[in-house]
């Protein structure tokens, strides 16, 4: 690995592209390594667990609403649309923006935490798409789509890793749209030269506010990502066509850094596969378990434990308090910490209750279990007795949560927390958890089975046996799979269930 230490420079510098961020990451994009293994080994996991979560959420109103968008963009030869099969074919854009709202609709796929916080498998459909769209064209397999993924799994967590953007509130995309374009680069074989300007096209237009996950939290959540794979899909063909981007646009005087970030006396050191370096980061990527937000999960794990072992902390006339002690980033992110009265509120978004650990914490230690649905039901929400026991619960930063939030060392590193619950009568019950249970580390690690049984869980009811079996046959097939058959990695749900989702009219 290679650190890189990038910092402002004036436009007077003229700072030699070969020294840009941006060119550097071209350069890995660029770089044909072959895939470890266990490295392809995983990207089949992840993306049987991105067609899960998607296809759980296909009759979901955001969804559908993309998807009606997408579909009113038909295009030869295409890229496909999850729940229309693989007959209907689509522009690649407008696949990958149909497509990843339906995988992030949930909150539900892989995460990487560290100095930002970023849904890596958000790279996969914006890949895809390209993939499927060019295969006979440029003859490609899914070995080529395998390292185009790994590419983009790469770019953003190494991003991730270095540079804060929740800091200065800027959306966590803003990693996803270089990576997002680095990886169709690599899918493509693109030089360095086209690459680079793709990555500074993407990141020029990604860099959005957090607001959308920050209070009120709306639909766009879902989209926020789609879009930035939608804008690498585009950047990447502007590329190709000899149009060029702002530059330097990390370093230069009036770029991301000096007015975004921390400003023109920064420096951040990025840290990379060198040359022939195999990129391994998706290894360090998990999965969720749960359907609500990662730095969640193994609070969940741990307030299911707590209800079974101790019932009558499920009763708010016998608690009189309970404080979570947690990373920083927990209790200012889905925490009272961020100081949303909405977190609090029955009647608040999905979106919002799926950021509020004060409720989640709730209703897991309530109902021991957590469910994609029935946890988020308007009906659970507003539960007389959940409201009061949810608005009992406080979450506090604790710096030695968030030291092991931060750290690099595998075996400290935790996104969970300790829990003091105060009874009525006097009583303290006092319990922690650091990882989730599916975590690599953690008490039951997702593998291959568990990815499988997912995808069957949350797919079957909406596909159908048959069609599953089929998705899952292709879907581990992946490195082998020849050009014609990239298409096969969609699903067709039936019609009559996709048409209740009512979409209103548009302009599409």
């Amino acid at each position: 690995m290679i650190t890189h230490t990038v910092r402002v420079h004036p436009s007077s510098a003229n700072l030699d592209r070969r020294e840009q961020l941006a060119w550097r990451l071209a350069e890995l994009a660029a770089d044909p390594v072959a895939v470890d293994p266990e490295v392809t080994d995983m990207v089949v996991n992840r993306v049987i667990d991105n067609a899960a979560v998607a296809t759980a959420s296909l009759v979901r109103a955001p969804v559908a609403a993309a998807r009606s968008q997408a579909l009113a963009h038909p295009y030869s030869p295409g890229a496909t649309v999850l729940g229309a099969g693989r007959e209907t074919r689509v522009s690649p854009e407008w696949a990958a923006w149909a497509n990843g709202v339906a995988v992030r609709e949930l909150d539900y796929h892989d995460t990487f935490l560290a100095a930002d916080y970023s849904h890596p498998a958000d790279n996969i459909p914006p890949v895809l798409a390209v993939a499927q769209h060019l295969a006979a064209r440029r003859d490609l397999t899914g070995a080529d789509l395998v390292r185009g993924i790994v590419t983009g799994y790469e770019v953003q967590v190494d991003l991730v890793r270095a540079i804060s953007l929740h800091r200065h509130k800027i959306d966590h995309v803003a990693h996803l749209g270089p990576s997002a374009a680095a990886g169709i680069g690599s899918l493509l074989g693109l030089d360095p030269e086209v690459v680079f300007h793709a990555i500074g096209q993407a990141l020029h237009t990604t860099t959005a506010t957090r607001q959308s996950r920050k209070g009120e939290i709306s639909t766009w959540k879902a989209y926020a990502p789609a879009f930035a794979g939608k804008v690498a899909v585009e950047a990447v063909d502007r590329a190709m066509r000899g149009q060029t981007s702002p530059t330097p646009v990390y370093e230069g005087e009036d770029g991301v850094i000096a007015w975004l970030l921390d400003g023109p006396d920064a420096a951040y050191e990025v840290t990379l596969p060198g040359r022939g370096e195999a990129r391994r980061a998706i290894l360090d990527t998990y999965t969720k378990e749960h359907s609500a937000e990662y730095q969640a999960q193994a609070l969940i794990d741990l307030a299911r434990r707590l209800g079974t072992e101790h019932p009558e902390l499920r009763d708010p006339d016998v608690v009189e308090g309970i404080v979570i002690r947690t990373s920083h980033h927990t209790h200012h992110v889905i925490g009272s910490g961020a100081r949303d009265p909405q977190k609090y509120e029955p009647t608040a978004s999905r979106e919002t209750l799926d950021h509020s650990i004060p409720y989640i914490f709730a209703v897991a230690l309530q109902d021991g279990a957590w469910h994609h649905v029935d946890s988020y039901r308007p009906e659970r929400a507003s539960r007389e007795d959940t409201v009061r026991l949810w608005r009992s619960i406080t979450t506090a930063e604790d710096p030695a949560w968030t030291q092991r939030y931060h750290s690099t060392d595998p075996g400290q590193k935790a996104f969970g927390g300790r829990v003091e619950v105060t009874l009525r009568d006097g009583r303290v019950v006092v319990d922690e958890l650091a990882l989730a249970d599916a975590h690599p580390a953690g008490a039951r690690p997702f593998a291959r089975p568990q990815y499988v049984a997912k995808f069957r869980s949350l797919a079957t009811d909406v596909l159908g046996d048959e069609e599953v079996e089929r998705f899952l046959d292709v879907a581990q097939r992946l490195p082998e799979l020849a050009a014609g058959e990239l298409a096969d990695l969609t699903v067709r749900a039936p019609a009559d269930l996709l048409r209740t989702a009512v979409v209103p009219e548009g302009i599409f």
